[in-house]
């Protein structure tokens, strides 16, 4: 691959800031969940989605993190839960003054000393209405905002609306083809020693599919989904009332059951039927 190449590549790459364990009463499958949607909304844009750093406890920042912050395009931080190394990530980030776009769940409060940025918001609590709206707002929001940085050359994203700064860079040096290797083999132990580490967290807090008498926040999801698309595409014309009786509302139930991919998200049919019954009330008004 060629410099040119290589330079294209990189300009397609979006930095993704964001916590991915448990924080603020949300667990680590919330914000997979979170990553999912703010995924699918950067390659709609037109970007490759690049994680740059783990929300984990370490809270030593890698030079490739720096690096990544420093050299993508374009970044979206969420700064849901205000999870610490988020926060310090987003601050590095605001000293390259380059392009970034902060958004938040509407339970997190605004930061005062970003409260200035404008942040795009998305609920909690992942409602599929608002979360299309979301999705959309942030892809129109990255195609601007990295245009407008391209074509504009008093363009920031922070420091400059507060005076004349002198915008934080980084300096690149040659190495030898030795001394890089050597370098990159360290990188890659280090790697490899903290996904053991992020793997062996993970295996003790996975949430399972149903605890007590309430399901996790992924299964109602998950359900919404196959709910939505037995209505819109299979049963595109059929109306309202006929959605509410009680015929209806069983064979729509033996397809969900038919759903390979939807069982495996539950331990048994007593646990699917109590959440299709809360999914499906909540769809229809029942």
């Amino acid at each position: 691959m060629n410099k040119e190449q290589q330079v294209k590549v990189d300009e397609q790459c979006c930095g993704l800031v964001m916590p991915i364990s448990s924080i603020d009463g949300c667990n680590e499958q919330h914000w997979s969940d979170v990553k999912e949607i703010i995924t699918e909304s950067v390659e709609a844009a037109g970007f490759k989605a690049n994680l740059v750093s783990y929300a984990d406890d370490v809270g030593i920042i890698q030079k490739r993190i720096i690096q990544n912050l420093y050299e993508n395009p374009i970044v979206v931080c969420d700064v849901s839960g205000k999870n610490p190394n988020v926060m310090f990530e987003l601050g590095m980030r605001l000293a390259f003054d380059k392009p970034t776009i902060i958004i938040k769940d509407d339970k997190t409060s605004y930061s005062f000393d970003t409260s200035p940025i404008e942040h795009l918001e998305y609920p909690r609590d992942l409602r599929f209405t608002k979360i299309v709206e979301f999705k959309e707002s942030l892809k129109d929001k990255l195609q601007a905002t990295l245009k407008k940085s391209n074509e504009d050359p008093n363009y920031t994203t922070f420091l400059k609306h507060f005076g004349t700064f002198t915008v934080a860079k980084l300096d690149t040096k040659e190495v030898s083809k030795e001394d890089f290797i050597i370098e990159e083999l360290r990188d890659l132990k280090k790697y490899i020693q903290r996904q053991e580490m992020i793997n062996n967290e993970r295996m003790h807090m996975l949430e399972p599919a149903f605890y007590g008498k309430y399901p996790s926040e992924k299964t109602h999801m998950e359900m919404r989904r196959a709910i939505k698309q037995v209505l819109t595409k299979e049963l595109p014309e059929l109306s309202m009332s006929k959605r509410k009786s009680p015929e209806m509302k069983d064979m729509i139930f033996s397809r969900i059951m038919s759903n390979e991919r939807i069982r495996n998200y539950f331990g048994g049919p007593e646990e699917i039927n109590h959440v299709f019954n809360e999914v499906y009330h909540d769809l229809v008004g029942l």
